[in-house]
């Protein structure tokens, strides 16, 4: 996935009501802009940090900023959770996930399970239907160890039970962990943050739901895949 256009540095101010951010551009001007993330962002939004915008044209939008990335101790972390979905799309498509390369089709937001989208659903003549369920990784608080939630989610939870009921009609279903910062080495799940979410994720398992975790090369012209990297299971499939 590349920008559109160059990004604009700026410093943070803070990160407000969830989905704003104060700002303090390079040139000195001072804008309010949009925060495309729901979580908590626990440890990624202490005011001084550099970070980096897009902007749009878009005359009708409030908010012409949008906060994409940031530096921190080094490494570069994209922050906007609206991207992950193509990320891993674009990937996919390119071959770049063999897990599930055999599959020539792939449909987005296809209807599923109870008032539920799935992210991805692939497809093949004599392959199970496939359905993706993409989650973006930013936590760390561990040197190396990224780790997912970083607030409590119900609907990451119903999420797995979900993909578990398709295991079950004969179908595939993987939870796909992307980690948006380049400082990462390994994964686990944040069991002391959503004890309920790991309860699920363990069950979700058992039923046969796969998991896998990427990487990504994260720079100002774009965020892509990059490699697998280590997800410690053992605690959660006890």
């Amino acid at each position: 996935m590349q920008f559109a256009a160059p990004l604009i540095r700026g410093t943070l101010i803070k990160r407000y009501k969830r989905f704003l951010a104060d700002i303090e551009l390079d040139d000195g001007s001072l804008i309010t802009a949009h925060c495309a993330n729901p979580g908590s962002m626990m440890g990624l939004k202490d005011p001084g940090v550099t970070v980096w915008l897009s902007k749009s044209d878009n005359p009708k939008r409030k908010l012409a900023y949008s906060w994409e990335l940031m530096e921190l101790d080094g490494a570069m972390i994209g922050i906007n959770t609206a991207h992950p979905n193509r990320i891993v799309e674009e990937a996919i498509l390119a071959g770049k996930v063999s897990e599930v390369a055999a599959y020539p089709t792939l449909r987005r937001e296809v209807k599923y399970g109870k008032n539920s989208r799935i992210d991805l659903l692939l497809e093949g003549e004599g392959l199970p239907n496939c359905y993706v369920e993409v989650k973006n990784v930013h936590l760390l608080r561990v040197p190396g160890l990224a780790e997912f939630p970083d607030s409590v989610t119900k609907r990451g939870a119903k999420h797995l039970v979900e993909l578990g009921d398709m295991v079950q009609e004969g179908h595939r279903a993987v939870m796909l962990y992307l980690v948006q910062r380049t400082d990462a080495e390994r994964f686990s799940l944040a069991a002391d943050i959503d004890p309920d979410y790991a309860a699920a994720f363990a069950l979700a398992r058992q039923r046969g739901v796969e998991a896998y975790v990427y990487a990504c090369d994260i720079s100002t012209d774009g965020i892509t895949l990059s490699h697998p990297i280590p997800f410690d299971l053992h605690p959660f499939e006890q």
